[in-house]
């Protein structure tokens, strides 16, 4: 039987070898995956190439609220504020 930390990884497996980036903030409010690094480190030792890149905040904002709804403090320098995303290296 899957625990329910098993699903949302699976699901978040699922999401990165969808061909679909991910960034930690989007793991953890999309998923419920706390620690993001470790399902892609796990798919790197299974052999995927994953690959990274620095990306705004706003971008990885724009993406959750597609899906759900996220309002960060109006004080947060949004555009300073860089996410690593990852995706699939195909």
């Amino acid at each position: 039987m899957k625990t329910g930390r098993d699903s949302r990884e699976l699901a978040l497996k699922e999401h990165i070898l969808g061909d679909q980036p991910i960034t930690s903030l989007e793991g953890m409010i999309l998923f419920g995956v706390a620690n993001t690094h470790k399902t892609i480190s796990d798919l790197r030792k299974q052999g995927f190439v994953i690959k990274s890149k620095r990306i705004p905040y706003l971008y990885a904002l724009r993406r959750i609220n597609e899906v759900a709804t996220l309002r960060p403090p109006t004080n947060l320098p949004l555009k300073e504020i860089h996410l690593t995303e990852y995706q699939l290296s195909r």
